[in-house]
């Protein structure tokens, strides 16, 4: 029962865990198929079919993943914001701040890693 209502309440993250075992699984059926032929004229349909298949899978998977991270991010920034709105800015938790200001470093520190000058 947990589980059904887990993946109520995340949804995405459960489509994201399904579409990347159902890609993975793919790309496996797909070269169980071309390991059974030694003739590449053979060996193409099960490429196109499972291998691009389940790589389109796990890329939706991957996107619908962080997706998710991305509305739990935008959550805790709302949250914080109506925090300090309320009361002030006192009534905001330091160690939450600390930590989102972490997360942020962070995920700028994989930005400038992924970036080409």
């Amino acid at each position: 029962m947990e589980f059904v209502k887990w993946c109520r309440l995340q949804w995405d993250r459960a489509l994201a865990v399904a579409a990347i075992l159902a890609g993975v699984l793919l790309v496996v059926l797909g070269w169980i198929g071309v390991s059974d032929t030694p003739f590449i004229a053979k060996q193409v349909p099960y490429v196109v079919s499972y291998g691009i298949g389940g790589l389109v899978l796990v890329i939706v998977g991957a996107t619908l993943w962080l997706s998710a991270d991305m509305n739990d991010e935008w959550r805790t920034l709302d949250r914080l914001e109506a925090a300090g709105i309320e009361s002030g800015a006192a009534a905001v938790d330091r160690a939450e701040i600390a930590a989102l200001a972490q997360r942020v470093r962070e995920l700028e520190s994989r930005t400038e890693l992924t970036r080409t000058h």
